[in-house]
């Protein structure tokens, strides 16, 4: 999910669903967008936003927060074309309306648990009950500015 601040009279976050078009990362993340969608005009008015991935199957979620920005960047949009990007821009590569995302992470934080839900929930109940410890909940790790 990209979040991105909402443009209008009061102050708001606004969520959606983003596909991440790269295997390998290097600190900057590319997705592709439209240039007359609204997180681009939120991006050019606020460029800090915060991107979340989740597997919950394996209980392992990631936020990650940084500045994004619009690139117009024709060797981008070539990288990382693919037929899934394709059902998405009619007009395929040369869409006039097609751009690409890239936001620069700052920082982040991962949460690994391989624990069960039942686990989960004794773990909560515990700390609770004895009202002198945290849930082991797994790994929790933060990185990048504070």
């Amino acid at each position: 999910m990209l979040v991105t601040h909402e443009l209008g009279e009061e102050e708001t976050m606004r969520g959606r669903p983003m596909s991440l078009v790269q295997d390998a990362y290097d600190g900057t993340l590319f997705f592709y967008t439209s240039k007359n969608d609204a997180k681009a005009f939120e991006i050019k008015q606020d460029r800090e936003v915060c991107l979340t991935f989740s597997n919950p199957k394996d209980n392992v979620y990631v936020s990650l927060s940084g500045k994004a920005k619009i690139a117009e960047d024709k060797e981008l949009i070539d990288k990382y074309w693919n037929p899934w990007v394709a059902a998405w821009f009619e007009n395929g590569k040369e869409d006039p309306d097609l751009t690409m995302l890239k936001v620069k992470i700052n920082k982040g934080e991962h949460w690994d648990s391989n624990k069960n839900k039942l686990v989960e929930l004794f773990e909560i109940a515990k700390a609770t009950i004895l009202k002198s410890s945290t849930p082991d909940l797994g790994k929790n790790e933060k990185f990048g500015e504070e």
